[in-house]
């Protein structure tokens, strides 16, 4: 079996401009935090991103590397409206295309199962379907009713946090929910793994637990607090006071100092910038 480690640099450098790309977690749980900090360092751009959003969806849109966004929320859970997807919404910054969020997780399922659509009720006699007019429907062969066709949201590529991996690309997930990050990478070209750590197969268990499966993931990514600073229990919670100060610089004057201290560096000086500032806020206490 193949050694499938890699570092979120050689991820990115397999990524394009202009692709579709899933983001696993929901909200400020549990996302690919390092893997979204390796694209902001990068010169992608004009990407397709198909979230349940959080602070993924908003410093990407932040730094411009988005054109659309699919997704079925975009929020920071303890502060329901992400600052920046906020700002790009209103100012009309990006191609907005805004689900259900069972409409979302169709069109993910129709693309794990490589098929072009999933019918649902979901929608009908909404305002989805005004402000998604590419929407269509179907008439079911059997009654005559008429549905929704959601289509499939088939992935160039996804991204996803868990808890461990081994080296060949299986991943646990131990929290309380797996937030369909197997589906994303099941939705994908090509799918990688971030985690907490890597460890012999023989320790992923129960193996019920087991989320993501080799034969889906085509790297496996160490990445210690790499959810940072979304949640990651039970390794880790949100960190809230470092969300508030995100939230609070945002589209502000001093947004220019948070992006030159926690994001204009690499991984290893981001966590050592968030270890300084508790730190910090711990002597101040």
């Amino acid at each position: 079996m193949t050694d499938k480690r890699m570092t979120a640099e050689q991820v990115v450098s397999e990524l394009r401009s202009g692709m579709t790309i899933g983001i696993g977690g929901w909200g400020s749980r549990r996302k690919p935090m390092s893997l979204v900090r390796a694209i902001l360092r990068s010169d992608l751009d004009d990407l397709t991103v198909v979230t349940y959003g959080g602070p993924d969806a908003g410093l990407l849109l932040a730094a411009g590397k988005v054109r659309r966004l699919v997704y079925g929320f975009v929020s920071l859970d303890s502060i329901p409206l992400e600052p920046h997807f906020r700002a790009a919404r209103q100012a009309g910054a990006v191609e907005a295309v805004e689900y259900d969020e069972g409409m979302l997780y169709l069109g993910l399922y129709a693309a794990a199962c490589r098929l072009p659509f999933l019918p649902t009720r979901v929608g009908l006699g909404s305002d989805l379907m005004r402000i998604n007019p590419d929407l269509r429907t179907v008439r079911s062969p059997y009654d005559d009713e008429e549905l929704l066709a959601v289509p499939a949201l088939r992935l160039d590529a996804a991204l996803v946090h868990l808890h461990r991996a081994d080296i060949h690309g299986n991943a646990l997930c131990l929290g309380p929910d797996p937030y369909f990050d197997d589906l994303y990478c099941a939705a994908a070209d090509r799918a990688y793994v971030s985690c907490e750590q890597v460890v012999p197969t023989e320790q992923l268990t129960p193996a019920s637990a087991v989320l993501v499966r080799r034969h889906q993931v085509r790297g496996v990514v160490p990445a210690a607090r790499g959810a940072h600073f979304t949640s990651c229990d039970p390794d880790y919670p949100r960190d809230e006071p470092f969300q508030r100060e995100y939230a609070a610089a945002a589209g502000t004057e001093r947004w220019t100092a948070f992006r030159d201290r926690y994001l204009d560096t690499d991984e290893a000086g981001y966590q050592r910038a968030v270890a300084d500032r508790n730190e910090w806020t711990e002597v101040a206490r």
